[in-house]
């Protein structure tokens, strides 16, 4: 039996990372049984609970476990007793470098050397990188890339970011997010939601909006307040509703934005137009099925525009982190990004009705790349099998 360890953020408080982590899962159980893989979280009970069905071991990251988040034993153990390493997602950033309760990089570099020594190989598997600004950040990725086999990456921008650092690294695949292969949940499973919550009542259609907590973090920091966000996006909600007479439909993929949504929603005049989907509640093959069904979508949250990918719904994305450009790019879809310089009310209103008076042509523009990704997603698990076998 192998063992492989994935590197990433597997708590259950995001759909998204949920998505990466199941879909993984799901993908290697199709070719081959004789893995085991090793699963840092600060939520072993949700890793055991939701991935049972899967050979998965959950190793805590809490300090009761000998760890705090991304340093101590669970990365220590999991990265030096392993025949590999996983890294997913967005997983390396330079952000608060030495925080392990944020980032995971400086942590991973600690250990990565030791991955060298043993000959334990790590692989960028459909990650993205980035933003890395600092040259301790540039060290830090270095070593990583040192003890790296195999680069499988989801979007072209990452390999712009390795190539401007003039980094040292494998040969890299471009491939694609593992979740663009979510699955809907069943039409019996979303009829009850859809019954529950009161969903698309509308025959005139529904668009939905996806905000997230980091518009401090990461974009035009000191440009933009959080009441000045929660208001251009409310704004931008009521004038869909009054141009189109649409319902509109807030998603919430990650828990930590629940209160900034909640914030915007309290904004909005046409509160009867208004319903809330959180994962707080929901799995993220539910919301995948919910996306399904909307109109279009427009969201901050990068894993809110790939679920939209993986049933084709038109999407517009706010451009909060890089690597919401990153995939928007990897899936042609350039003309329908706004970047936070841009961003007003009548702007995300104005390229909302755009993208809903042009979903037909729009869905069928994707669909032919959406299925090209959810293949190339799947190709990395036969490069890594390969590299595993070798070992």
């Amino acid at each position: 039996m192998k063992k492989v360890t994935l590197i990433g953020s597997f708590s259950g408080r995001n759909a998204g990372d949920a998505a990466i982590l199941g879909n993984l899962l799901d993908d290697f159980a199709e070719v081959r049984s004789d893995i085991e893989f090793l699963v840092p979280t600060i939520k072993p009970g949700y890793v055991k609970k939701q991935f049972a069905h899967h050979n998965v071991r959950a190793m805590g990251m809490m300090p009761w476990h000998g760890s705090l988040k991304a340093l101590g034993l669970a990365n220590y153990l999991g990265m030096t007793r392993t025949d590999m390493v996983l890294i997913t997602d967005n997983a390396f950033f330079d952000r608060k470098l030495y925080n392990p309760l944020i980032n995971t990089l400086w942590s991973v570099a600690l250990f990565a050397p030791i991955c060298l020594r043993k000959n334990i190989p790590i692989v960028l598997y459909n990650a993205s990188v980035g933003p890395i600004d600092t040259e301790a950040g540039t060290k830090a990725l270095q070593k990583v890339l040192d003890a790296t086999k195999l680069v499988t990456l989801r979007d072209i921008e990452t390999k712009e970011i390795l190539e401007r650092l003039d980094l040292q690294y494998p040969e890299v695949h471009l491939k694609a997010d593992c979740a663009i292969n979510t699955v809907p949940s069943p039409e019996k499973r979303l009829t009850e939601i859809i019954r529950k919550e009161g969903l698309f009542t509308n025959a005139k259609g529904c668009i939905s909006f996806n905000v997230n907590a980091y518009i401090d973090n990461w974009s035009s920091t000191g440009k933009l307040t959080r009441e000045g966000f929660c208001k251009i996006m409310a704004e931008s909600i009521d004038k869909v509703i009054e141009e189109l007479g649409v319902e509109v439909l807030l998603i919430v993929t990650q828990v930590m934005d629940l209160k900034i949504t909640r914030e915007v929603q309290q904004n909005v005049k046409n509160q009867a137009d208004v319903r809330l989907i959180t994962n707080e509640e929901y799995s993220y093959h539910d919301i995948v099925g919910i996306l399904d069904k909307v109109d279009s979508h427009v969201g901050l949250r990068t894993h809110s525009l790939i679920f939209c990918a993986a049933v084709n719904t038109p999407m517009v994305s706010i451009n909060s982190y890089p690597k919401n450009r990153g995939f928007m790019r990897s899936i042609s879809q350039d003309d329908w990004m706004i970047e936070f310089d841009d961003l007003d009310k009548d702007y995300v209103a104005n390229m909302m009705i755009k993208s809903f008076k042009e979903r037909e042509q729009r869905i069928e523009y994707l669909q032919p790349i959406t299925d090209a990704e959810k293949k190339k997603s799947k190709e990395s698990v036969g490069l890594v099998s390969t590299l595993l076998d070798s070992i």
